[in-house]
């Protein structure tokens, strides 16, 4: 994806399959991809969050908890969600954090736009014509 899909994101959200491990080595990857394409001036402390999906497969899961812990820890204490698309866990809770982090970040970076230049509308309201009754 070129910068231009990337532009004023205020979070990122990586996903990788809990049943696959080539799935959880390539978030780096995504994730500096990310950081390459967007280019933020804040990029240590840019907000990721981590999900790992296919939770409900519980027998099938081939990352182990300590990887994923480890990651985050290095990646800026990076919030995590074990979830499942398909039986829908977790999924409310990781966008309302997304949407969280991203509107904190948000609010402490985004200049506020004061018009120096004001212009007007002049907005008339039309007096409402008198009926009159009878041809009056």
């Amino acid at each position: 994806m070129g910068s231009s899909f990337y532009r004023n994101s205020e979070a990122c959200i990586l996903v990788f399959d809990l049943t696959s491990l080539d799935s959880f080595k390539n978030v780096e990857s995504w994730r500096n991809e990310f950081l390459k394409s967007l280019n933020p001036p804040d990029s240590a402390t840019y907000p990721f969050i981590l999900l790992g999906n296919k939770s409900d497969m519980s027998s099938d899961i081939k990352v182990s908890n300590e990887a994923i812990d480890n990651y985050c820890k290095e990646h800026n204490n990076m919030p995590y969600f074990a979830t499942s698309a398909k039986e829908d866990i977790n999924l409310e809770e990781a966008f309302n954090k997304v949407a969280d982090m991203a509107f904190i970040r948000n609010t402490k970076n985004e200049e506020t736009f004061v018009p120096t230049d004001t212009k007007f509308l002049k907005v008339t309201q039309n007096e409402p014509k008198e009926k009159k009754c009878c041809g009056k």
